[in-house]
């Protein structure tokens, strides 16, 4: 039997030439760098349906990349990623499933040099791998001529694509503005779908935003490495800036950091739950504070950076 897919989303009323935050560095810009230490988990697999270098004449595929580069955690190189071609289609799956926190709960990396030469893609959820709700993304940008191959965007055009900023900088999702849906569990999140945006302008293969938007970016990408190229998904579940206020953070006591054989965790209160992880979202440790305090034994893990789950908030510690 066939399957069928269906895909549903918000529907926002039409904001004519609406602003959104743009590239990293500049005021109020979103983006979620790579090492950021409320990141719990990363996408554990990917299945990639490549798109054509140009879907208006077919021939060749995009080929740039193996899909194993968007599995696991991102750095800021440009390199390791997975093109997907006009149109492509990557999946990924995670063994810590995204849920609907208090805030960001996943983002997606792109390899963009500069946060102007932007490739885009949708974004849609499931937590069966068989129904699927789309972001309900929004595009500005001019339709009245085709940014060619090597053209620039403006990101404060831009809401809800995935490839808003350069590499080492993931574009946020919060599952909250999906509209409820009986066949999703927005707590249970294990799959994430990207679709190449086809920049085109041509309303034969063009792509379209949740107002019924060409969306404009660069095209053709006639090129192995064409199209939107995935670098990773990290699970974040709860995220705002500035996860642990400077204010709160006092209350919280968390020596040696970097540690070598343990480290001592206080909080203001008793039955604070305590969570370890790896950089791969890995949980490895789980107690809770039952005075107020705990001693997590580190000898046995390899060096590297790991993060805390403290109630709440997240804090990164180095393992010497």
């Amino acid at each position: 039997m066939k399957k069928i897919i269906v895909y549903m989303a918000l529907v926002v009323p039409t904001v004519l030439l609406a602003q959104f935050d743009g590239p990293v560095g500049t005021e109020g810009c979103q983006a979620i760098h790579c090492d950021n230490p409320a990141i719990i988990g990363w996408a554990t697999s990917c299945e990639v349906t490549r798109g054509y270098q140009n879907i208006a004449i077919r021939g060749e595929l995009a080929s740039y990349g193996i899909p194993e580069n968007a599995i696991g955690k991102v750095t800021e190189s440009t390199m390791d990623v997975v093109s997907l071609g006009d149109g492509g289609i990557a999946i990924l799956t995670f063994d810590i499933p995204i849920r609907n926190g208090d805030g960001y709960d996943f983002a997606v990396f792109e390899n963009s040099f500069d946060g102007l030469y932007l490739e885009l893609a949708f974004v849609g959820v499931s937590s069966d791998g068989n129904h699927w709700v789309r972001f309900p993304s929004i595009s500005n940008t001019q339709t009245d001529t085709q940014i060619d191959g090597y053209g620039t965007l403006d990101a404060t055009r831009i809401h809800n694509l995935a490839g808003k900023y350069r590499a080492g900088w993931g574009t946020p999702f919060d599952l909250e503005v999906l509209e409820d849906d009986e066949n999703l569990d927005k707590n249970n999140i294990r799959y994430v779908k990207l679709i190449d945006v086809i920049g085109t302008i041509d309303p034969q293969y063009a792509s379209y935003d949740v107002n019924g938007n060409i969306i404009n970016d660069p095209y053709p990408t006639n090129f192995a490495s064409g199209g939107f190229d995935l670098a990773g998904v990290a699970v974040m579940n709860d995220w705002k800036p500035n996860s642990i206020p400077a204010a709160e953070l006092l209350k919280y006591s968390i020596y040696p950091n970097p540690c070598v054989e343990y480290v001592w965790v206080s909080t203001p209160k008793a039955g604070t739950v305590l969570s370890l992880y790896n950089v791969l979202g890995t949980l490895l440790w789980q107690g809770t504070a039952f005075a107020g305090t705990a001693k997590i034994e580190m000898q046995n893990y390899p060096s590297g950076f790991y993060i805390f789950s403290i109630g709440n908030y997240k804090v990164k510690i180095i393992k010497q």
